[in-house]
């Protein structure tokens, strides 16, 4: 076979041009399923928490990032991350409110914590923290915030489930403006990995292999789509 006919029999395929989409993340795109539903009935009922300082701990990839958005929304909350934990000081923040992601093993500023929850609780504040440990995990040294710590709401996320996957898969699609069969959305969720994070990887590369084939939504492009980002 000559080159020219090589290059005729090749299939159609465009260079993707990547739009930007919107990811619909307020309070109404939250979707709820027994792996979530404590810690939504939770955001859900601010400000009648029953402790001044709330946990959420559980897998990477299980929607607290997302949780914590909009708690800080409805709450003004200051948003800052674990590791940069030691930039906040008293009277920086214009609030009472506080929102500390990503708490991680060993890293945690004992007293910066601490005198952040006393700062929140002082002034009927509030403090939501996120981590993928508990913190009986998290090395505290420090018996007063250990203290503290004891005495927050601790809720713990489950990863998802199958209802909560097929769901968000549908959802991401939608926010892509993609139609999408019911049976390729079985065979990601039977397949793939158990990760919110993991959904929103699946969809983005099913999307740039539909849109550069110029082809619809199939179950080749979901399994090709599992093989390019290493989930079979």
């Amino acid at each position: 076979m000559s080159n020219t006919q090589r290059i005729a029999t090749m299939a159609p395929r465009q260079l993707p041009l990547e739009l930007p989409f919107s990811s619909a993340t307020a309070r109404d795109d939250l979707i709820v399923s027994p792996a979530n539903i404590q810690a939504v009935n939770l955001i859900d009922s601010w400000p009648d928490w029953p402790a001044h300082a709330v946990i959420l701990h559980g897998p990477v990839g299980t929607g607290k990032s997302h949780m914590a958005r909009i708690w800080a929304e409805q709450a003004d909350a200051l948003m800052m991350n674990g590791a940069r934990l030691a930039d906040w000081k008293p009277g920086n923040d214009g609030g009472y409110c506080f929102v500390v992601e990503d708490i991680a093993r060993n890293v945690v500023m004992d007293e910066v914590l601490f005198h952040l929850l006393n700062h929140a609780r002082a002034h009927g504040g509030h403090c939501l923290m996120t981590s993928r440990e508990p913190p009986s995990d998290w090395g505290v040294q420090l018996p007063d915030l250990q203290s503290r710590l004891r005495a927050a709401t601790l809720v713990e996320i489950s990863a998802p489930d199958d209802t909560l996957l097929r769901q968000v898969i549908v959802k991401l699609f939608a926010d892509r403006q993609l139609a999408v069969d019911p049976g390729v959305v079985d065979y990601l969720v039977t397949r793939m990995e158990r990760s919110l994070g993991a959904a929103g990887a699946l969809v983005a590369e099913i999307d740039h292999e539909a849109l550069a084939r110029r082809s619809a939504v199939t179950r080749s492009l979901a399994s090709l789509a599992l093989q390019k980002t290493g989930m079979v």
